[in-house]
């Protein structure tokens, strides 16, 4: 499990902090007091989601709310169409209630009002799921994965699926083999400042970024990393897209 959702299991709720500049600030009160007891953990789930859908269309859905976490449910391999994202604060659970039924795309989606043990459930579950079905999409996997040996290596991997609440160490501790500087490393933004869930890491040579395709499609915490030889040529591109 990657480095921040194992704070936010352990934590709870007051791993959220501040969000400088959010409507809708929080502050978790002390648990000392036996009168106030711990707020609500802010996850809504959703169904109905299209299934090409990823975590920077469901941020776009939420608009103007802080997103800390999209997980995509999946069944037999398959995507189910239902998630759970979490939020940055429980008032703004309710602001997210408000979006049920709404399109996305075609699709309107339904959000429903969802429990901390039921989220954690659904990652021990995803988990477990990405570990247990190493014989699913073979065919589509095998021209994927003969597409990307093909493909020259600048020294630079493009990563696509992060959480949106990974941060440069999640990703140094993913390359752990690897010797890297938080300088080499390069999480994209939209032009809102909002993470994107990819990301761009220099390594020190081509021969490097073509041995760390071996962590193409493992997991940071429940989410499949897909990696893609890239360049500095596209890095500089993403990075001033989200300036």
């Amino acid at each position: 499990m990657g480095a921040k959702r194992q704070r936010m299991v352990d934590q709870g709720p007051s791993f959220y902090g501040n969000s400088p500049g959010s409507s809708f600030m929080y502050n978790a009160p002390p648990y000392g007091y036996v009168s106030q007891p711990p707020p609500p953990f802010p996850v809504v789930r959703l169904r109905g989601l299209p299934f090409d859908c990823t975590e920077t269309d469901v941020a776009e859905f939420f608009r103007g709310l802080d997103i800390v976490d999209v997980l995509f449910i999946h069944k037999g391999g398959k995507f189910t169409g239902e998630a759970f994202c979490v939020l940055g604060y429980p008032l703004q659970v309710d602001f997210a209630l408000q979006k049920n039924r709404q399109n996305m795309g075609r699709r309107y989606v339904e959000v429903f009002r969802s429990k901390r043990q039921d989220y954690y459930k659904a990652i021990a579950n995803e988990v477990s799921e990405s570990r247990g079905s190493p014989r699913r999409n073979i065919s589509r996997a095998k021209s994927y994965d003969e597409g990307k040996e093909l493909a020259e290596h600048t020294g630079v991997l493009r990563l696509r699926g992060l959480p949106f609440s990974a941060g440069k160490d999640d990703i140094m501790e993913f390359f752990k083999d690897f010797v890297l500087s938080e300088d080499s490393i390069h999480i994209t933004m939209n032009s809102e400042g909002r993470p994107t869930g990819e990301a761009f890491v220099e390594f020190a040579n081509a021969e490097d970024s073509k041995a760390a395709m071996a962590k193409d499609r493992m997991t940071l915490g429940s989410r499949y990393i897909e990696l893609f030889p890239s360049s500095i040529e596209e890095l500089d591109e993403a990075v001033s897209r989200g300036r």
